[in-house]
């Protein structure tokens, strides 16, 4: 059950495995629970392969790295499924599965994986795996998103041209070949923008707009809230004379010549890339979701090699520490961390003199203010999709 004015972020912490520090994680457990701080989750980390403290040193600026990439590509493909699932965006979280279960239950019920990343392996080869699965992922997702966007950008472009007025829209589904005078030396059919309210003057006016209009050539063709466009027929040598009068009368000519050939190309087009899209819409959510399952469960595999080589370098050989997953109750973080410090901070004291405000500026890296606590803590942000 999640604590009432619950969260997406995680508290992954760890703390030696002693008899003296199992008490206190669980005179913890027992003050969150009881105070509804936090709820609280074993987080199990099999026995990997230690290897040296120098490559375990090497190995936790890698890992950190690494969590970072991740979490981007992770919120980078939950995001496009927002992009691409555009009609039913309310619906996205239901798609942000891992191994076929939500996010937060799968992290707290998080297993390692032994199949994918045997724990007999070096903990630097099990690094190099996932860091070469979210490469492998990034890559493809940044391929099949600019041949889905392309597709999308240009069904975009020609859908615009078919909505707006009669000024600017498309005219291919409207006009009609018989609405045309074609082939004539002599003779064109120009299209006319009439509003609303001068219908009566457009037909009133429009064989007097200059003197080789042909009587009775005017139909309305199509019309919006604005307005209508009207046919009219004249002679090619005074379309000048004709334009300049139509809109000393607020009538506009719009720029257009008949061309069936490039009607038909255009409506073709609107067709294809329409289905286009429709047939790359299923096969791209299906890998977009089976990504983002795949990305996930990498990224918490980097968190627990992060809290097992951190663990190790901060308390030391043989390997014995205790992880525990927090949710915490978003309106108590402050004090569920205080908690935490005082029950932990024998852990290393020195840190925790120094870190009453948890924040610390360290002399000569341009890092910012660095979280560190006495007990090996690292925080997961399930939020990835921006509000």
């Amino acid at each position: 059950m999640l604590p009432p004015g619950n969260m997406s972020e995680f508290w992954l912490i760890s703390i030696p495995g002693d008899k003296v520090n199992q008490q206190a994680m669980e005179k913890m457990t027992s003050i969150t629970s009881k105070s509804g701080l936090s709820v609280n989750n074993r987080f199990i980390i099999p026995d990997l392969k230690v290897g040296t403290l120098d490559a375990l040193v090497g190995l936790s600026d890698d890992l950190g790295k690494l969590d970072l990439f991740a979490e981007s590509i992770i919120k980078k493909i939950a995001q496009y499924i927002g992009e691409v699932m555009e009609d039913s965006k309310d619906k996205v979280h239901e798609n942000l599965l891992a191994n076929g279960v939500d996010i937060v239950t799968y992290l707290t019920r998080f297993e390692w994986d032994m199949a994918k990343y045997p724990v007999k392996q070096p903990l630097k080869t099990i690094s190099e795996s996932l860091a070469k699965q979210m490469s492998q992922i990034d890559g493809d997702l940044k391929t099949r998103a600019v041949a889905y966007n392309s597709i999308k950008g240009n069904l975009q472009s020609l859908e615009r041209k078919t909505v707006g007025n009669l000024m600017t829209r498309t005219l291919a589904d409207i006009v009609k070949k018989e609405d045309f005078v074609l082939d004539s030396e002599y003779l064109i059919t120009l299209l006319v923008v009439v509003p609303k309210n001068s219908y009566a003057a457009w037909q009133k006016t429009y064989e007097s707009l200059s003197d080789m209009v042909v009587p009775r050539s005017t139909k309305m063709v199509a019309e919006d809230a604005e307005g209508g466009l009207f046919t009219v027929t004249l002679f090619r040598k005074v379309i000048e004379e004709f334009k300049a009068k139509a809109r000393l009368n607020k009538f506009i000519v719009r720029e257009f010549a008949f061309d069936e050939k490039e009607l038909k190309l255009e409506k073709e087009e609107l067709t294809r890339l329409a289905a286009d899209k429709k047939q790359q819409y299923g096969p791209l959510l299906r890998w977009l979701k089976v990504n983002f399952s795949e990305s996930f469960i990498a990224w918490i595999h980097v968190k627990a090699l992060r809290v097992f080589v951190e663990s190790v370098l901060r308390y030391g050989l043989p390997v014995n520490f205790q992880a525990m997953l927090l949710q915490p109750n978003k309106k108590s973080t402050k004090r569920l961390r205080d908690v935490l410090n005082t029950l932990f901070k024998h852990l290393d004291e020195v840190a925790s003199s120094s870190m009453q405000d948890t924040s610390m500026d360290i002399p000569g890296l341009q890092m910012g203010p660095q979280e560190y606590y006495s007990y090996v803590s690292y925080k997961i942000n399930l939020e990835f999709l921006d509000n």
